[in-house]
């Protein structure tokens, strides 16, 4: 079942709960889907995958050529020569001129195809790091989902044993009555009984706040209609105890994010340190542009008429020296396609850069690159160092709560036997309600160490479970 599935069954589910009953109740795997949507530190991961999908787009692009097209149009107010009277006077002439540029680079020095290859990477250690928050939020509500079911189990078996101290005050008044036991017995069971009443007020309390807790972690503010599907909790069966915390660790290690994440981070520093070194080597650009322009003042164009003028004398007889020129019209500007034609210019070529010094700019990046490697080496030791110890803590303390659950039961099997027969000992009279009562709280103090117990050792299990790759169900 993909996550959209069971997104749009989660929505259906409280949509339904809500408009028949007014109230919701979810079970845990609900929760935790209802938390995937509205945790904030997902819905920030969420958006840093987005920025990592536009860096990917960005290095694609890299290999793409630039293109650049520029328009410019210029007014010139000054001194020029008057094209109609020769004269050089204030006057204001118009250009226009487009420019475009393209450009496509052939080797950078792999630089390139490692930013590709960088990017392709942060996408991946972005899914990685959403998954592990999901993980942690995960194991955060089957805690308070777990803790709520255990104070709703307490709340019930205390109310049991009040039920008990009931019937029992009842039997006592009227053994009172027969003569059978004193009136100080009587008021040993009533306080018994006012106790056992504040007892229930406060796992009540307790368990009001547990909800409330479960509800904040999932960003419900209906308090009051919100609870957890009442599931019957039998102590689950699992054959993890067949597993070594060895073999746990050995699969933790292929299958945990955040030693995924901390894989992919790795990876990513020693691309940067690629890329640093990229910057060493040379490049090899082509480029080409092409240009015009327009001219928009008044042009001297020749007419097709002749004329005779003088151009000077002859120094011996000073007769007039003469020239034949052609007469000139003054027209309008050419149109502008003639003018693009006529003025237009190509400029192409290829560029080689190659970095001999940059005031150690390039040098200084590799060592930094280098020290953030040996620091993502170390980090990624440490989080397998940590993960090992986690596992071998998790499985012994499985194993431990597993012991004292099982010592509980015994326990718990010891105390009502010997509960049951001080019952019937009071009511004949052979014992006094203060003993009774010693007997009958050293049951009720079992129950409840066996309920701890119990839901101890299945989050315990979870976790285990959680960290073989198992998915965390009840």
């Amino acid at each position: 079942m993909n996550s959209f599935v069971k997104y749009f069954l989660s929505f259906f589910i409280i949509a339904f709960n809500t408009v028949n009953s007014q109230k919701l109740v979810l079970n845990l795997e609900e929760c935790v889907l209802l938390a995937y949507q509205k945790n904030i530190s997902i819905m920030q991961s969420e958006l840093q995958l987005k920025n990592s999908n536009i860096d990917l787009s960005s290095a694609k692009a890299n290999f793409f050529p630039n293109l650049n097209a520029s328009v410019n149009h210029a007014w010139n107010y000054g001194l020029n020569q008057n094209i109609t009277t020769g004269i050089f006077e204030n006057i204001t002439t118009q250009f226009s001129s487009m420019n475009v540029n393209f450009n496509v680079d052939i080797f950078k020095g792999f630089e390139n195809i490692r930013r590709l290859h960088r990017a392709n990477l942060s996408v991946i250690a972005q899914q990685y790091n959403i998954e592990k928050i999901k993980d942690d939020i995960g194991l955060l509500v089957a805690n308070s989902y777990l803790q709520v079911m255990f104070n709703k189990e307490f709340f019930k078996v205390s109310k049991e044993q009040l039920d008990i101290t009931r019937k029992e005050l009842e039997r006592a008044k009227i053994l009172l009555d027969a003569g059978l036991i004193v009136k100080g017995d009587l008021i040993d069971i009533e306080a018994s009984l006012a106790n056992q009443e504040q007892n229930l007020v406060q796992a009540e309390n307790t368990l009001r706040l547990v909800k409330i807790n479960l509800a904040q972690l999932l960003r419900l503010t209906d308090y009051e209609n919100f609870d957890t599907a009442d599931e019957d909790l039998d102590l689950p069966f699992t054959e993890i105890f067949n597993e070594t915390p060895k073999s746990i660790y050995t699969k933790a290690l292929t299958e945990r994010n955040e030693i995924k994440l901390s894989v992919a981070n790795l990876e990513i520093a020693e691309t940067d340190l690629l890329l640093s070194k990229s910057r060493l080597q040379p490049s090899l650009t082509a480029f080409y542009s092409y240009s015009s322009r327009i001219s928009y003042s008044d042009r001297l164009i020749p007419s097709g008429e002749f004329e005779t003028v003088p151009i000077g004398k002859l120094a011996s007889n000073s007769e007039p020296v003469v020239s034949t020129i052609e007469k000139r019209n003054v027209v309008g500007p050419m149109s502008v396609i003639d003018q693009f034609k006529l003025n237009d210019g190509h400029n192409f070529g290829l560029q080689l850069s190659i970095p001999i010094f940059n005031r150690l700019v390039v040098r200084n990046n590799i060592k930094r690159s280098n020290i953030q490697l040996e620091s993502f080496q170390n980090q990624h030791e440490q989080i397998k160092l940590d993960l090992e110890n986690t596992i071998y803590q998790a499985y012994n303390d499985t194993k431990a709560s597993y012991k004292l659950y099982q010592a509980s039961k015994k326990t718990v099997s010891a105390r009502k036997d010997a509960f049951q027969n001080a019952q019937k000992k009071f009511e004949s009279g052979t014992i006094n309600s203060f003993d009774y009562a010693q007997i009958k709280q050293r049951y009720d103090s079992s129950l409840s160490d066996q309920i701890r117990a119990k839901f101890d050792y299945i989050f315990k299990l979870k976790v285990l479970e959680f960290y073989f790759g198992l998915k965390i169900t009840i």
